[in-house]
């Protein structure tokens, strides 16, 4: 196991009410738990703002299926990047709507680039690029 530092902090008393609601509400069995987790979350979005740092994440997109062209252009961007798709499920929403959830492994600024052509298609509904860093010490 690591080495723990113990280390103090001031907060005011309504923001640490809401932080211990929270806390109790995702089942974490203390606040340096949950403070760690926060501080991770932070070096790893630091880490992703660099764009250098290697990374796995997932694009999930939502699309309407029948728009014309849809899934060809979503088809052509993911060979573009093929080296940097892991994999893509496809799951049929309902009879109008899709959604690909894309995993991939890369230098998270092209993993944003990706994500960023495939959620500004003309058609998709929504999407969303989540990142997860190695992190150095973490």
């Amino acid at each position: 196991m690591k080495k723990l530092t113990r280390f103090g902090v001031s907060i005011e008393e309504e923001l640490l009410s809401k932080f211990d609601k929270i806390i109790k509400k995702k089942k974490y069995r203390n606040r340096s738990e949950a403070l760690r987790d926060l501080v991770r979350s932070l070096i790893v979005e630091e880490e992703w703002l660099d764009g250098k740092a290697e990374a796995i994440g997932t694009i999930n997109i939502v699309y309407g299926h029948h728009k014309k062209g849809l899934s060809r252009a979503l088809t052509r961007i993911q060979h573009d990047y093929h080296t940097l798709i892991v994999s893509d499920t496809h799951v049929h929403l309902d009879h109008d709507n899709c959604l690909d959830v894309i995993i991939v492994k890369g230098r998270t600024a092209l993993l944003k680039k990706i994500a960023d052509e495939l959620i500004s298609a003309k058609g998709v509904k929504f999407g969303r690029l989540t990142i997860a860093t190695k992190g150095k010490d973490l």
